[in-house]
């Protein structure tokens, strides 16, 4: 059972309780991501999830850790292009530590210009160890491909000199922009007491009062056909395809889940079937979508040798030709739907999945969708919905690819696959 109501000071909140668990997990979940950078300040979302563990008015780095380990529970925080989430998970008689914790991060944080310093470092390091996983590399060679010139564009770490150059103005400008109650939802999900938890929550973020107004994002992006090449010395390609998908919110993502799976979501996808146990020509390749407000991607990913790059390039082109020409089958479609929600009902049964599902969707979407209607779209997804999704999202006219890895002819590969892609 759902229920979401407002704080005093417009702070969204969205509960489920769960009494058959001794746990409970909560989110704050801030509207801010690097689609809400630009290229002088690229990092500062993520930048400021590291800043909000390194002290508060009354908490060095060390008790924050300490407050949620000596209670055996979890505490921890992610940044995405859209959004950023502090969370932490403990047992259901721990959430008013777990409240109070994650309000004093929010609130009070200290942003010491010694921390600053010592957290760039750190953040350069993980840049550094980001940028020596050529499959992440490849991921986010695709975003800049796809949504050149947006803000999506933007890589959620930022870049070495961006970080290098924040400067302690810059952060809080950046936190008290975005950081505002307008701009932010609590979520819950667990064993709890509601009366006593909307005391706690009213007396912790209640008093929270910043004026702002919630940022816009850019109009969306223009999907053309680009190409993008990165030289690195790795034994691997890793190569990557992207085409339009859908946005958060739209039904149709649920037709695109069902595509997803047959066509390269699983083990037992056409993809990962054909290329991989068949031919043997990559170690991994699958596929999937992506959504942010009002626009998508689908992505196509492949680790493979150099020398394949163009037979497997091929071989995607034929199996997305391949159900273009002839769809889906109704039996295709039936397993799909029943895989998907098998591995949602699943997903139920932790209440950190419960959480991020709340807390995401009323932060982005400023809706929740119920386990129940969420199950009744997946049933409807039709063979007409699937063709329609198919048909739109393998459009070979918005199909960018970006691939990372070490190339002979850089000018004469390049050639060659858009000679494949782009006829």
């Amino acid at each position: 059972m759902y229920d979401k109501f407002n704080l005093n000071n417009g702070v969204r909140v969205v509960t489920e309780k769960i009494p058959h668990v001794k746990s409970v997990s909560i989110g704050v979940w801030i509207e801010a991501g690097s689609r809400y950078e630009n290229s002088n300040n690229n990092g500062t979302s993520h930048f400021i999830e590291h800043m909000l563990f390194k002290g508060t008015e009354k908490r060095t780095a060390k008790q924050i850790a300490e407050s949620i380990d000596n209670i055996g529970g979890q505490l921890n925080a992610f940044t995405s292009k859209e959004c950023t989430c502090f969370y932490a998970k403990v047992l259901d008689n721990h959430l008013p530590i777990a409240i109070d914790v994650l309000s004093d991060m929010l609130l009070n944080s200290k942003f010491d210009e010694e921390e600053i310093k010592k957290e760039q470092s750190v953040v350069v390091e993980e840049i550094n160890m980001y940028d020596d996983s050529p499959e992440d590399v490849a991921h986010d060679l695709l975003s800049k491909t796809i949504f050149d010139g947006n803000s999506l564009a933007l890589p959620i770490l930022g870049d070495v000199n961006t970080v290098k150059n924040l400067t302690r103005k810059d952060i809080i400008d950046f936190f008290n922009m975005h950081y505002i109650p307008g701009n932010t939802v609590i979520s819950i999900a667990g064993n709890f007491d509601m009366v006593e938890t909307r005391k706690l929550l009213e007396e912790s973020f209640g008093n929270w009062h910043v004026n702002g107004s919630t940022p816009s994002i850019d109009l969306p992006p223009k999907l053309t056909q680009r190409l993008k090449y990165k030289s690195k010395d790795t034994e691997q390609l890793h190569l990557c395809l992207g085409l339009e998908g859908v946005s958060q919110g739209s039904d149709e993502l649920y037709s695109l889940l069902v595509l997803n799976n047959v066509f390269g979501g699983s083990m037992s996808s056409r993809l990962f079937q054909r290329v991989r146990e068949e031919r043997g020509l990559v170690y991994s390749i699958f596929s999937y979508p992506s959504s942010y407000k009002n626009v998508g991607i689908f992505t196509i990913y492949a680790g493979l040798n150099p020398n394949q790059l163009l037979n497997v390039t091929e071989l995607i082109l034929e199996d997305i030709n391949d159900i273009k020409d002839v769809y889906l089958s109704k039996d295709e479609i039936y397993r799909s739907k029943e895989q998907l929600k098998g591995n949602y009902i699943l997903g139920l049964e932790s209440t950190s999945s419960r959480m991020t599902s709340l807390g995401k969707s009323e932060l982005l979407l400023g809706k929740i969708n119920s386990p129940r209607e969420i199950l009744e779209k997946i049933d409807k997804v039709s063979l007409e919905g699937v063709k329609e999704v198919t048909d739109r999202v393998f459009n070979f006219d918005k199909l960018n690819i970006a691939y990372v890895g070490k190339i002979k002819n850089k000018k004469s590969t390049n050639e060659k696959i858009r000679d494949i892609c782009f006829k």
